[in-house]
């Protein structure tokens, strides 16, 4: 690799792990997507970037500073509790959004759900639900 500037493993390490963040809020649609300037949902696709994230975190477990441990754990905790409010998403209509797929307009989407700070699960990870798919 030939670059005039040679970044040190922290600045990799964090960029790697910024860049699969920022990658799950877009699918999430929760920020807009940069190429396009709009909001998308790929629930897909943000399961995806979670899971790879998660993945990291448990296999780097023993090898991270407490800070990163503690800010690792709090990410992957946040994105997971979106990723279920997001999945449990209403239209107006009152039909869910299950493909989880789709571009957003301001006030187009509604959750009818009441707002906690939570999200109430069942235990199961992300994983868990795409192999309950699959069968």
């Amino acid at each position: 690799m030939s670059t005039d500037k040679k970044y040190t493993e922290q600045q990799l390490f964090d960029q790697l792990i910024s860049s699969l963040v920022h990658s799950a809020w877009v699918f999430l649609g929760k920020i807009k997507n940069p190429v396009n300037d709009e909001l998308e949902r790929n629930l897909d696709q943000a399961s995806v970037q979670i899971d790879m994230l998660d993945m990291l975190y448990k296999r780097m477990k023993g090898n991270l500073t407490d800070n990163e441990d503690q800010y690792l754990e709090h990410l992957v905790r946040e994105l997971k509790m979106n990723f279920v409010e997001e999945k449990n998403k209403k239209t107006k209509n009152g039909e869910s959004m299950e493909d989880g797929q789709g571009k957003m307009k301001k006030g187009e989407d509604t959750d009818d759900t009441e707002k906690t700070d939570k999200p109430e699960t069942d235990g199961t990870t992300m994983n868990d639900e795409k192999n309950e798919e699959d069968k």
